[in-house]
């Protein structure tokens, strides 16, 4: 590589983020999935240092100052300061967006951070010292779990975030609550809460174990924000339904959102699908949507069925972690894959172009 090459390969990766949110984020595939329902760009509550209790809703942050997000903190400032912050804003969550498909988008923060709504764990990106790992050049987007939020109420988002280097904050993009505007059509919401256990027994997919010693979850939710902090490996979920009558006897699909990394999926102990596989980790797994047939046979009509799904994390993230769950009509499954479809063909014209750019 020439050394002309080598710097403008330099400068360009400098402008990553924005490129990023120009090409992807900001408009195109990006705008027209997720559709902006509340603007969170303007004033936020910001105090350096970090401090746990300030997740808290109850905290009272009146003696922190105000900073407009996006934008470096130290352009507001904090000229210099590297080390830990936290950002507070409260708004308001109409009851009606509770039936919609809700994402936190947070735009880029440099470089590590971690996010609470209501001092519910929800999300997190890059890794804090001492096992520090940047995510600079990432749009922060994170399901937003109903059973977190107060409809009609004051809700308070948190964000604790670590700057090592440079400009630090939240600071570039457009910062939103967001719908996911092309959401499948859920026809039976499985449960939110689902019985867990780290490691990894192939007697657990079967109707006949007994977990009533397993812990229970959120799902979607990474189970990193259960209690799981670091955690690769396997684990296991369970959860337990009835098919509404309505559904009994039409073609079926599982819908389980995103699983970070890969999975393998059992209706009443027998396997009914997989993605990936654990001696093949670290490809774009992550990033697909799950979704199974499921066979009519291995419904238990109207009694009460059990799904068990086994995965495993390579690095970083893991578990069930975007939504929506549940069971859909094939039509319905079949009209969103071809949204999706169309979507992907947009996606792959800005893939195509930052390729370039880095040749």
């Amino acid at each position: 590589m020439t050394i002309s090459r080598l710097r403008k390969n330099s400068q360009l990766r400098l402008l990553l983020p924005a490129l990023i949110l120009i090409l992807g984020t900001g408009s195109g595939a990006h705008a027209q999935q997720y559709q902006r329902l509340l603007d969170l760009r303007g004033e936020w509550r910001f105090e350096i240092g970090d401090d746990k209790k300030w997740a808290d809703p109850k905290f009272k942050d009146d003696g922190w100052v105000t900073i407009k997000v996006p934008a470096q903190w130290e352009e507001q400032g904090f000229p210099g300061y590297d080390g830990y912050a936290w950002y507070r804003k409260t708004v308001n969550i109409p009851k009606d967006w509770l039936k919609k498909q809700l994402y936190l988008d947070l735009g880029v923060i440099d470089d590590v951070d971690e996010v609470y709504v209501n001092g519910q764990y929800v999300g997190f990106r890059g890794q804090f010292p001492p096992n520090y790992e940047t995510a600079y050049n990432h749009n922060r987007l994170y399901w937003l779990p109903v059973d977190c939020l107060r409809p009609d109420q004051p809700n308070v988002i948190a964000v604790r975030v670590y700057d090592s280097e440079l400009g630090g904050g939240i600071v570039y993009g457009q910062p939103a609550i967001r719908e996911l505007a092309r959401a499948i059509e859920i026809e039976q919401p499985l449960p939110s809460t689902w019985k867990f256990k780290i490691g990894d027994n192939m007697a657990w997919r079967t109707i006949q174990f007994d977990d009533g010693d397993w812990e229970k979850v959120k799902v979607p939710a990474y189970w990193e924000t259960q209690g799981h902090a670091e955690y690769d490996g396997y684990g296991w979920y369970r959860v337990r339904f009835t098919l509404n009558p309505s559904l009994q006897g039409q073609h079926l699909i599982l819908f389980l959102g995103k699983i970070d990394d890969i999975d393998e999926v059992f209706l009443n102990g027998e396997r009914i699908g997989r993605t990936g596989h654990e001696y093949h980790n670290g490809g774009d797994e992550y990033q697909r949507w799950r979704a199974y047939t499921i066979p009519s046979d291995k419904l238990l009509g109207d009694k009460e069925n059990l799904i068990s799904v086994r995965v495993y994390d390579g690095f970083a993230h893991g578990g069930i972690y975007v939504g929506p769950v549940g069971i859909a009509k094939r039509e319905k499954y079949l009209e969103w894959e071809r949204v999706q479809g169309r979507n992907a063909g947009r996606n792959k014209g800005v893939e195509k172009f930052i390729e370039w750019l880095f040749e």
